[in-house]
């Protein structure tokens, strides 16, 4: 593998913009239309967009023996998440959306203690403590009944989420060779099917609600998804997924900003301290991968 280059690095921060900014993006999406239509209308777009993209560069679609890791993955990275995500920030701001996706890490190390042979040792074991306690002060108000009722359900639909985005992710890694491409297009496609007779069912077909809800849920569908994935295809591809983790410390920094700025959220000082342990958490437990990341820049600077 290669030493990450200038290039590798903006692409880092481009990720961390793009889904940072998604939850400030969903907020500003359910001013017009509902929960279901914000994820499902997210999900098509960014079928659509890749499967004409894998279609033009004729990449190979998955094989048989991938059906099952298709059908979860998409349901437990597009469908379901997506779902919990726009209800609940329906009564959360989305910097709290954002801040709950930092455990995503902390989820992923023990499920693959489990499912995988990677296992978890003392510094991965402390650094998910650390990572809990950082949820346990978020949670802190709905549980004591400042945010009783909807609020409440609304923080856990977005640990729900994460915990979602977790379980993909190991069901992703056991899955056997595949084109990243055409794996991404399928799984967004998996998580439409289901999505789109909800949406009718419960909320109606779709209607123009205002310009902005309406590029809104454009972005959404357009880079969040089919940008993004691109972007990550070619990280993985050049520097590496280890270096992909970096993203990781970003996302919750950003949701905060974008929060702060466009939708002026008051950001509480429990927020703070909520990421501050979380993300002392996810470096204490991925010491060994951020020390790789270290030599591998130092080497590539020598």
């Amino acid at each position: 593998m290669t030493p990450p280059t200038p290039s590798n690095w903006l692409s880092i921060l481009a990720l961390g913009l793009i889904w940072g900014g998604t939850f400030m993006v969903v907020s500003i999406a359910l001013e017009g239309h509902g929960p279901i239509t914000v994820a499902t209308a997210r999900t098509t777009l960014g079928a659509l967009s890749l499967i004409a993209l894998v279609t033009a560069l004729r990449r190979p679609w998955p094989g048989h023996g991938t059906g099952p890791f298709v059908i979860w993955g998409g349901l437990l990275s597009t469908a379901v998440p997506f779902s919990l995500l726009s209800w609940g920030q329906q009564y959360v701001p989305s910097a709290f959306a954002g801040l709950s996706m930092a455990m995503l890490p902390l989820f992923v190390l023990p499920l693959a203690h489990v499912f995988t042979d990677e296992r978890m040792s003392l510094r991965k074991t402390i650094g998910v403590g650390l990572g809990f306690t950082g949820a346990l002060a978020l949670f802190a108000p709905g549980v004591t009944g400042a945010l009783a009722g909807p609020g409440l359900l609304g923080q856990l639909a977005c640990i729900a989420a994460a915990f979602c985005y977790a379980i993909s992710s190991v069901v992703t890694r056991r899955c056997p060779a595949v084109d990243p491409f055409s794996f991404a297009a399928v799984t967004l496609l998996v998580g439409a099917v289901p999505l789109i007779p909800a949406m009718l069912l419960i909320e109606g077909v779709p209607r123009f609600e205002g310009l902005r809800p309406g590029l809104a849920i454009l972005f959404l569908g357009l880079f969040p998804t089919a940008l993004a994935a691109l972007i990550r295809v070619s990280v993985i591809r050049s520097a590496g997924p280890v270096f992909l983790t970096l993203v990781n410390y970003q996302v919750p920094l950003w949701s905060v900003f974008f929060g702060w700025l466009v939708l002026s959220e008051e950001l509480p000082l429990r927020f703070f301290l909520a990421l501050g342990l979380i993300l002392s958490g996810v470096v204490v437990s991925q010491w060994a991968s951020l020390k790789r990341l270290g030599l591998r820049a130092r080497a590539s600077g020598g």
